[in-house]
């Protein structure tokens, strides 16, 4: 099991915009690099990527939280 960090401080996001479908969904497979939320801060927005592939079995944030540098977002089994 490996946690993804959050690379910088912001608001986390799941979904490229309202109403859209969530990048990636609990139990879903990743791929290293594939898009699994958003990270904005002042406006803009960050793509957090997968850092190696696996199986994300749960986000640890919910859509819309704030999130602290260094600050475990997604588990991945691997």
């Amino acid at each position: 099991m490996r946690t993804l960090k959050a690379p910088m401080p912001g608001v986390f996001y799941r979904r490229p915009s309202p109403g859209d479908p969530v990048f990636v969904e609990e139990g879903a497979p990743v791929e290293v690099g594939q898009t699994i939320g958003l990270i904005e801060v002042m406006k803009n927005f960050n793509q957090l990527k997968a850092d190696a592939a696996g199986t994300v079995t749960r986000f640890l944030l919910e859509d819309e939280d704030e999130v602290m540098i260094g600050q475990d977002v997604v588990e991945l089994e691997e």
